[in-house]
């Protein structure tokens, strides 16, 4: 297990600073079989 996740993404409610997620959990998910970053979703965002 990843000891730090780490998110740039500072409208969610999980972020902090020093980009860290402070999410209990994460869920991402894909829509097809996921070959890059891009092609997957971070269903443990909430905007802030």
């Amino acid at each position: 297990m990843a000891k730090d996740v780490l998110c740039e993404v500072d409208t969610c409610v999980h972020w902090h600073s020093g980009n860290k997620c402070a999410a209990e959990q994460i869920y991402i998910t894909s829509h097809e079989k996921a070959h890059t970053s891009a092609e997957t979703d971070c269903k443990t965002f909430e905007v802030k």
